[in-house]
């Protein structure tokens, strides 16, 4: 009775893996019920289509991801170490992503985004849900380091757009050159974008982003 009460779970596991190594395009709903090893009849007892499926797929692992957000943008840690763990949790991500399936994979909502956008609205519009839930912990990450006096960024939404932009292209050229090593260091890039002095890790720095860990 496991198998079966389980069944759905591992088809949303399974549709997240195969779009992510591979495509949305390419992955049948054969090849997502193999890889479940589910009925395609059971597929469909849950699902009307491959397109439902991938919606609640990434529904699902986007709540799940929260919770590691929830901790990195944390208020307790300070506004700049957090947009720094951001940076440095991509790099380590990547790398064990690499270590896993022979490749960079990057960032699976925009992979799956540029793909389905003129085809599936529904994915589209879910997948600019889920990136715009992303940018607004940068965003907040941003508006409080300028209220402690640390960036001159009074327009927080505006540069979180920028760094998100950043982001989202460092991890897609990763994927695409199959190399986390352009992740290493990126937070760099957004201090320079925040006009922030590349500066010694301070102690209480070090704590705070012990705490996430």
């Amino acid at each position: 009775m496991g198998r079966v009460s389980d069944a759905k779970e591992r088809l949303m596991e399974s549709v997240l893996e195969l779009i992510w190594t591979g495509s949305y395009g390419t992955t049948t709903i054969d090849q997502i019920c193999e890889k479940a090893g589910v009925k395609k009849g059971s597929f469909y007892y849950f699902f009307e289509s491959k397109a439902d499926l991938a919606a609640a797929a990434f529904d699902g692992a986007w709540e799940a991801g929260r919770t590691k957000l929830d901790g990195i943008f944390s208020a307790t840690v300070p506004p700049l170490a957090r947009l720094r763990k951001y940076c440095d949790y991509a790099y380590q991500f990547q790398s064990e992503i690499k270590a896993k399936y022979g490749r960079v994979l990057g960032c699976p909502q925009v992979s799956m985004g540029c793909e389905v956008c003129t085809q599936e609205d529904v994915l589209q519009q879910k997948v600019k849900q889920m990136l715009e839930s992303k940018r607004k912990y940068i965003e907040t990450a941003v508006r409080d380091a300028y209220a402690a006096g640390q960036i001159e960024a009074p327009d927080a939404e505006a540069k979180s757009r920028m760094i998100m932009a950043y982001y989202e292209g460092l991890l897609t050229q990763a994927r695409i050159q199959n190399d986390a090593e352009g992740l290493r260091d990126s937070y760099l890039g957004v201090y320079a974008m925040l006009g922030v002095k590349v500066y010694p890790v301070t102690a209480s720095e070090e704590e705070a982003e012990a705490k996430v860990n």
